[in-house]
């Protein structure tokens, strides 16, 4: 059985999952290589050489290619699937997640403070929220009650605390920070929904769904 299907359909590539045998949407699909050494890793941003093993974008899937040997068995060879797969990619997500926003920031469609984000929910621009976990509660809830309220759904994304934020953005103590709709954030989004399959975007005690809006 091939790993990939060189066709498009419905407007974008679709490459078979080891894992289920279905066709599927690259932007829904994690690909990984096999490395020199023998060692299978994740390539996130599809560019790597060699024969690629897609797998669903979720930890149950890689976890499930890992154990059954399904990497080998699309390699048609004996190869090492390290048992921090899973974790690995989800790793690698997050961390492509807090790049893209800092490129998305130099691109002007992040803004970041209280009274700016509330603004631009206002005028619905948001697309995404994001939030730092270890920040004002107070805020938070006040912001999310607005974008829950806006007619175009937003995601939420609490993954990360204000250094982390901070550091993306090249700012001080950002606690709070908006991608707005515009060039590239599609593309953006689209990682924060493969990041979903491997771990919940927000703290539990938010009380929020794990979904837009």
């Amino acid at each position: 059985m091939r790993d990939a299907l060189n066709h498009e359909q419905g407007g974008a590539r679709r490459r078979r999952d080891i894992v289920s045998g279905c066709a599927m949407p690259e932007a829904e699909l994690i690909r990984f290589v096999e490395d020199l050494e023998g060692v299978v890793t994740p390539d996130l941003g599809r560019k790597l050489p060699g024969r690629g093993f897609w797998v669903a974008a979720d930890r149950n899937s890689v976890e499930l290619a890992r154990r059954k040997g399904l990497f080998s068995r699309s390699a048609r060879k004996a190869v090492r699937a390290p048992d921090t797969l899973a974790s690995d990619v989800e790793r690698l997500l997050a961390e492509r997640l807090l790049s893209g926003l800092g490129l998305q920031r130099k691109a002007g469609r992040v803004v970041t403070g209280f009274d700016v984000i509330r603004e631009e929910l206002s005028r619905g621009t948001v697309v995404a929220l994001v939030e730092a976990k270890d920040g004002s509660a107070e805020q938070r809830r006040r912001l999310l009650g607005r974008a829950s309220a806006s007619e175009r759904p937003i995601r939420i994304v609490g993954l990360f605390d204000c250094r982390q934020i901070s550091l993306a953005l090249g700012g001080e103590n950002v606690i709070h920070a908006a991608l707005l709709s515009g060039r590239g954030a599609e593309r953006w989004l689209a990682e924060v929904e493969r990041l979903a399959g491997f771990s919940p975007l927000f703290p539990e005690d938010w009380g929020l769904s794990n979904v837009s809006g």
